[in-house]
């Protein structure tokens, strides 16, 4: 035990130094358990990358404009087949413009739209909703994660390149990270085997960085993948970053278990903790050093957890989530309000900033 904690000091010493830590490294820090050490060395490193009195949140939503999907992922409780006339649907522009007012009408900024393969969905239909939704309205629009461009991309026979210039062209502003799950193809042909390998998803971020669009990078854990392999997905993130600095946050969580294939699985016992889950968030703030936001996931963890969070290297609370259901599909159903997140950033003695999707200032409360 003391070889372990001998090793676990003399790795936080060198990132406290200002030098990047390796693969073997990280996994010897997630092996370790030592939370408490390795938290406080992420704190660290948060405030020399972030203002260390500030946490941000964002006000936006989440919409999911169809559940129809091809892909059938056995971690997904959201998505219904094609053909389900009773549970799936496409929402109708009319309903989507009715949550964006009620989304700017609560003081929010930004649109987060994601959904299914639809099958019948090509570039064409999202250039009409963006331009239809950009000439209406000031908001935001975080949309399409890297797999759904590649659908999107193979139903419009068009390159991604293609696909994405049309898409900004249109109004997309910047992609989220979804679908990056765990970036090691032994695990995606497990848990996703139809939906886009890990180097496509790589491919797709890195082609919307050439084209100045900001993303994000998420990992979603604790069910098939290795540690050794949650540390080869922060790898693959952290290379494409030192390539083209288009990362502007990571976001990690669970595997929630509920009402999906891949939950009956993944035995119980081997479900992550929220001390599992504050450890790889710690570690990822450490190993991904050129990454200068880490999100909090409240939304799957609860608030208590995604507070304490916030002492464990993530400087963002995330998002109110005014809508959210894929999550919620899995049987984790957190909510919270502004207020809430105000009250639960001033419980640490910080001061609360609501933030637009790119990071600036929207409202600072003293």
């Amino acid at each position: 035990m003391a070889a372990v904690e001998l090793t676990t000091g003399a790795i936080l010493e060198r990132a406290l130094a200002g030098e990047r830590i390796d693969e073997i490294e990280a996994v010897a820090l997630l092996r370790s358990r030592d939370l408490v050490a390795i938290g406080r060395v992420a704190n660290e490193m948060r405030a020399r990358r972030t203002d260390p009195d500030k946490i941000t949140f964002i006000v936006d939503r989440n919409l999911n404009y169809t559940n129809i999907c091809v892909t059938d992922c056995d971690f997904c409780a959201f998505y219904r087949s094609p053909g389900d006339r009773r549970e799936g649907y496409l929402l109708p522009k009319p309903i989507i413009f009715k949550k964006i007012e009620e989304t700017l009408e609560l003081g929010g900024t930004g649109l987060l739209m994601q959904g299914g393969h639809h099958p019948d969905l090509d570039v064409e239909f999202y250039e009409d909703l963006f331009r239809s939704i950009k000439e209406r309205y000031p908001i935001h629009l975080h949309a399409l994660s890297p797999p759904e461009v590649q659908h999107i991309a193979r139903r419009s026979k068009l390159s991604v390149p293609e696909v994405l210039t049309r898409l900004r062209d249109a109004g997309l502003d910047s992609i989220p990270g979804g679908g990056g799950e765990v970036l090691v193809d032994r695990v995606r042909d497990i848990i996703a085997p139809k939906k886009t390998k890990s180097a496509e998803w790589l491919g797709v971020m890195r082609h919307a960085h050439r084209l100045g669009m900001s993303t994000t990078a998420t990992m979603m854990y604790g069910h098939v993948e290795t540690l050794e392999e949650r540390v080869e997905h922060m790898r693959k993130v952290r290379e494409l970053q030192d390539e083209t600095r288009g990362f502007r946050a990571f976001i990690s969580w669970t595997f929630q278990d509920d009402g999906n294939r891949l939950g009956k699985l993944v035995p119980r016992e081997t479900m992550p903790t929220s001390f599992d889950y504050l450890l790889t968030q710690a570690v990822s703030r450490i190993y991904l050093d050129n990454i200068e936001h880490i999100q909090s996931s409240w939304v799957t963890q609860g608030m208590k957890v995604g507070q304490v969070a916030l002492e464990f290297g993530a400087d963002d609370l995330g998002s109110i989530m005014i809508e959210e259901n894929v999550v919620s599909a899995a049987g984790t159903t957190y909510r919270a309000t502004t207020d809430d997140f105000v009250r639960t950033i001033k419980g640490l003695g910080k001061i609360p900033v609501q933030r637009d999707t790119l990071y600036r200032e929207v409202k600072v409360w003293s």
